[in-house]
């Protein structure tokens, strides 16, 4: 059975360059526009990995993780943020969030299933 990462990404063509990596390796993909659409999409279903961006309208990417992590069924599922934001301080902000990861974009697709492959377990 496929795992299935969920994409937060304002951004409609990001999403489909990481949805069509993803499932090109095997993945089943769910795609949030914000971090409130997200958690709307959510409701309690497995998820294997989350990759969101930091900025976004409505909710960014730092109060999505934080949001999500309250959640009892994703606290420990690991998230990867991918983003604009290089700043040490954000990287930390999102690490205390509970952010696994931390990819810059642009990015190269391989880059981020590598990162994808050594979050998700087999």
């Amino acid at each position: 059975m496929a795992k299935t990462i969920m994409i937060v990404d304002d951004s409609a063509s990001l999403r489909q360059v990481v949805a069509i990596a993803l499932r090109s390796s095997g993945y089943d993909v769910i795609e949030g526009v914000d971090g409130v659409d997200a958690l709307a999409k959510l409701k309690g279903q497995k998820v294997h990995l989350i990759i969101s961006d930091v900025n976004m309208p409505n909710m960014d990417g730092l109060t999505f993780v934080t949001e999500l992590k309250k959640k009892p069924e994703y606290k420990f599922t690991p998230v990867i943020m991918l983003t604009t934001e290089a700043g040490e301080d954000k990287k930390a902000a999102g690490q205390a969030a509970g952010a696994k990861a931390w990819i810059i974009k642009p990015f190269k697709p391989e880059q981020m299933i590598t990162a994808v492959s050594k979050l998700i377990l087999p």
